[in-house]
C-alpha cells in the first residue's frame, strides 16, 4: 500500500500539472531529446571550467551554509524518493513474482515512471557540488566530473530505454546518496564522523549489486529474443542500447570505485606519500579531514611542499 504516495496526492494538487510533467514524453518533458541533454552537459563543463578560470586570481568563496542547505535537500529528498520508490515496488510486488518485478513491462507503471524523472532531475541538481569545488578553488577531478556527467546521462538512456530493473540500480543509489550527502551535511557543520571508509565500501557493494542485475537482465533479453536456446525464464524489458550503456557505464564505475578504495585506504609504504587525495564535495575542512569518495578523488595532483592546504 503507497502510504505516503497517496498522503501525498491527498496535499498536493496534480490536476493542474500537465500530462509531460508527470509522464517522460520524448520531445516534451523537459531533458528530454538528445540535442538538449547534450547542451546541457556540455553547459556544466563550460561553467565549471570556466568558474574554475575565473576563480584562478580570486580568494576561495567558503559557502558553508548554501553548501549545506544543498547537501540537506539531496540528502532529503533521496529519502522521500527511496521510501515513494519502495512502496511502489511492493505494489507491484504483491501481485507479481520477484522476477516478474524486476523484469515485466508492467513493472514500469506510471508512477515509478514519474519517479524515475524526479531521480533524473536530481542528477543535474547535484552538478553543483562541481560548482562548489571550482568556487572554492578544489581541484576538479576527471573522476568527479566523469561520474556526475556519465550519470545524468545514463538516468536519460534509461528513461528512454524503458528498463525495467532500473528501480533496482536506482534504490540503490538513493540509499547511499542518503547517507552520503548527510555525511557532507554533518561535516560541513564541523562534526566529525569516523565511518566515510565504510562509505565507499557500500559505495562498491552497490555497484557490485548493480552490475550482477544488469548484467542478469540483459542476459535474460538477449535469451529470450536472439538465443532462445540458452536457459532463460522470460524476455526482461528495455532497448539493447539502454541496457548495454548501463552495462559498460556501471562497470567502469566499479573499477574505478576499487582503484580509489586501493588507493585511499591501502596505505602507502613508509615515507612515501599517496598521490590520491581525497576532496569533500566542495567544502573545505580543516587538515587533511577530506571526504574521501571516488568522484572527487584527484589522480594526478600532488601539492608541492610550499603550498599549504587550506
Amino acid at each position: 500500500m503507497p502510504i505516503l504516495a497517496d498522503f501525498l496526492l491527498t496535499v498536493i494538487p496534480t490536476d493542474f500539472i500537465p500530462k509531460h510533467l508527470k509522464s517522460y514524453v520524448p520531445g516534451e518533458t523537459p531533458l528530454s531529446t538528445w540535442p538538449v541533454v547534450a547542451t546541457a552537459l556540455a553547459s556544466y563543463l563550460a561553467i565549471i571550467f570556466g568558474t574554475r578560470e575565473i576563480m584562478k586570481d580570486r580568494p576561495p568563496q567558503q559557502l558553508n551554509t548554501l553548501f549545506r542547505i544543498h547537501n540537506a535537500f539531496l540528502s532529503a529528498g533521496s529519502f522521500i524518493l527511496l521510501v515513494l520508490m519502495m512502496e511502489e515496488v511492493g505494489s507491484i510486488w504483491l501481485t507479481n513474482t520477484t522476477y516478474g518485478t524486476m523484469c515485466d513491462e508492467s513493472s514500469w507503471t506510471e508512477r515509478m515512471e514519474f519517479y524515475y524523472m524526479i531521480n533524473y532531475y536530481f542528477k543535474y541538481i547535484e552538478l553543483l557540488d562541481t560548482v562548489f569545488l571550482a568556487l572554492k578553488k578544489k581541484p576538479l577531478a576527471f573522476l568527479h566530473v566523469f561520474h556526475h556527467s556519465a550519470t545524468a546521462l545514463l538516468c536519460f538512456a534509461q528513461l528512454n530505454g524503458k528498463t525495467s530493473v532500473s528501480w533496482v540500480v536506482i534504490s540503490l543509489n538513493l540509499a547511499v546518496h542518503v547517507i552520503m550527502y548527510y555525511y557532507y551535511f554533518a561535516t560541513a557543520g564541523g562534526a566529525k564522523i569516523w565511518w566515510k571508509k565504510y562509505l565507499t565500501s557500500m559505495q562498491i557493494i552497490q555497484f557490485i549489486i548493480d552490475i550482477f542485475i544488469v548484467y542478469f537482465g540483459t542476459y535474460q533479453h538477449y535469451a529470450a529474443t536472439h538465443y532462445p536456446h540458452l536457459p532463460h525464464w522470460s524476455n526482461c524489458a528495455g532497448t539493447e542500447t539502454a541496457a548495454l550503456f548501463g552495462c559498460g557505464l556501471l562497470t567502469s564505475y566499479l573499477g574505478l570505485f576499487i582503484n580509489f578504495y586501493v588507493q585511499t585506504y591501502k596505505k602507502p609504504s613508509k615515507g612515501k606519500k599517496s598521490a590520491v587525495n581525497g576532496i569533500a564535495n566542495g567544502h573545505a575542512h580543516n587538515g587533511n579531514r577530506y571526504a574521501n569518495f571516488p568522484w572527487r578523488i584527484v589522480l594526478d595532483v600532488q601539492m608541492p611542499r610550499s603550498h599549504k592546504r587550506d
